[in-house]
């Protein structure tokens, strides 16, 4: 791969204080090159290295934890994940899924306006918008 990504992701997992394992690399190159939110099994499916579901979940939550990665969405009932560097602490862009051919997009040019902080006794401490509808291609 990349030399570039390498160093990049060598930095990464360094600044968030996590060893530069086999798996964290494998699958940091994976959501990099993915530029999209994908689940656990699209992880496996484009990864050179079998991975048990166990250890691709593991290595995400440690990721996660990290600040590295976020659950972008859930949709049929699978978590998406995506890199976290887009987003900040208490809102994440807006993510578009195609209700016709399934294919979800970034919207990091769109604007979405921070909920209340309070609203009837909860307290909203972050934000993701999911949106849904069709995308271009399948609007014509």
């Amino acid at each position: 791969m990349n030399e570039n990504l390498d160093t990049h992701i060598y930095k990464m997992l360094t600044e968030a204080g996590l060893y530069h394992t086999e798996n964290r690399v494998l699958i940091l190159k994976i959501l990099f090159n993915a530029r999209k939110p994908i689940s656990q099994e699209a992880i496996s499916s484009k990864s050179v290295k079998h991975f048990d579901k166990v250890t691709i979940y593991r290595t995400l939550e440690s990721l996660i934890k990290a600040g590295i990665v976020h659950k972008a969405f859930i949709n049929k009932r699978a978590s998406h994940y995506e890199l976290a560097h887009r987003c900040t602490t208490k809102q994440c862009h807006p993510h578009f899924t195609c209700t016709k051919c399934g294919s979800t997009h970034c919207l990091v040019d769109l604007s979405m306006p921070m909920a209340a902080a309070n609203h009837k006794g909860f307290t909203i401490t972050h934000q993701q918008v999911h949106l849904e509808g069709l995308c271009p291609a399948c609007s014509q």
